[in-house]
């Protein structure tokens, strides 16, 4: 069966924020030294370039989501000895618009010669302060650009964290097989209810892996998705996991950033995967385990590409191996027996290629295996159009350019609220 259909836009806001720091403003300002000298004049003792490093999230630390990237990011940064409000610098709460560009420069002015943002929206703003800014670099995480942009201080990052889902999926589908053979429900009746954000590639890629992993434990298990249209909003990610229990969901996962579907499910009783982080403390009697990005790999391989002079990747896309991508501990107290056991052995397999996640002979698309799929990855600047995404028998995520591009429906998820 051959395919063609265009990616959908990506569009990912990642969860996790830290709140205002020192040297952290809301929209618009990060606070901190207004006079830090122009970093690329500065060197370090052994010769190397001074980093000044900057964050721009979306949301503050209410949202997991930005709350992650800001722990990755003050790890590296004093790890490497930087020193916040001084060296390196956090604004949080800066929306996808004009005014990610406005706080680029800020950080620029105040001597960043590295700067990130976290979020889908902000690409073209920051490329904008990119292109205006030679001289310092700019990564962004979950872009599309910086393979068809041509600048050579634009890159963009993710982390391969569909694998991370498929492992959290292992989890639900050896819970599910715990709960069929206490007699809760029968096989038939195994199904997951999932909260996603929106319809964009990177929440598909993430839900559908999740699905699969499940899927390989638990074959008869079903799941339906609903949509919040926000990567924030803890009364809608709330109603919507609500929704998904009522309409006979087993357990419960999600792609939003609140505690909106956590707190429905340990109301209810009924088992959750969150992400991003563990929500163990607050839910301790249906946390299941979670998946994450590790950001700071990523963080201190670019500092040091900038400490040293080295050319940063156009496109980086952290793993298992490299500890990008992780999984918080099991809870115990909830999991099926051996679950530990089985995500470590099943995790080996994912390293050493000999599971791969999208395998065609794993899915469908209406009843018909995949053996060709036209991915709109843009892999190069004269934009050549579609790039086969199928060989040696898996779609392969991650590696025409680091954001997610898989966005297709297969058989056995039943999209709600979506014109999908």
């Amino acid at each position: 069966m051959k395919f063609t259909k265009k990616i959908l836009a990506l569009g990912l806001s990642l969860m996790m924020g830290f709140g205002a720091l020192t040297g952290c403003g809301g929209s618009g300002g990060s606070g901190g030294s207004g006079d830090t000298q122009s970093s690329q004049e500065e060197k370090t003792e052994d010769g190397g370039t001074a980093v000044v490093a900057g964050l721009i999230c979306l949301h503050d630390e209410n949202a997991t989501y930005d709350q992650n990237f800001i722990n990755g990011f003050k790890e590296s940064c004093e790890a490497a000895g930087l020193k916040e409000g001084e060296t390196y610098f956090i604004s949080t709460d800066i929306p996808e618009g004009q005014e990610c560009y406005e706080e680029a420069m800020n950080m620029v002015d105040r001597g960043c010669n590295l700067i990130f943002a976290d979020s889908f929206g902000h690409e073209d703003y920051l490329i904008q302060a990119a292109t205006e800014n030679p001289e310092v670099q700019f990564c962004h995480a979950t872009g599309t650009k910086a393979h068809t942009e041509g600048l050579d201080n634009y890159h963009n990052a993710f982390a391969s964290i569909y694998m991370g889902r498929y492992l959290a999926g292992v989890a639900a589908g050896m819970k599910l097989n715990e709960m069929i053979e206490a007699g809760e429900f029968t096989e038939d009746e195994a199904k997951m209810g999932y909260v996603g954000a929106f319809t964009y590639a990177e929440v598909i890629s993430g839900y559908t892996s999740f699905f699969l992993g499940a899927k390989s434990i638990c074959p008869s298990v079903t799941m339906d998705v609903t949509f919040t249209g926000s990567w924030y909003d803890e009364t809608k990610e709330k109603e919507g996991a609500q929704a998904l229990i009522d309409g006979g969901c087993k357990l419960i996962s999600q792609h939003a950033d609140s505690m909106g579907a956590p707190t429905a499910c340990e109301n209810a009783g009924v088992p959750d995967v969150s992400y991003n982080g563990s929500t163990q403390d607050a839910c301790p009697n249906t946390f299941l385990v979670s998946s994450r990005i590790n950001w700071a790999p990523y963080y201190t391989y670019a500092m040091n590409a900038v400490k040293d002079g080295k050319a940063i990747d156009t496109d980086w896309v952290g793993s298992l191996d490299n500890e990008s991508v992780l999984l918080s501990d099991v809870n115990e107290k909830v999991a099926a027996k051996g679950t530990a056991e089985k995500l470590e052995e099943v995790k080996k397999a994912l390293i050493d290629g000999s599971t791969q996640v999208f395998d065609t002979k794993t899915f469908s698309v209406d009843g018909n295996v995949l053996d060709s799929y036209m991915a709109d990855v843009d892999t190069d600047a004269e934009y050549q159009g579609d790039t086969e995404a199928i060989k040696d028998g898996a779609f392969q995520e991650s590696v025409f350019r680091s954001a997610p591009y898989f966005d297709l429906k297969i058989d056995g998820i039943n999209l709600l609220d979506t014109a999908m």
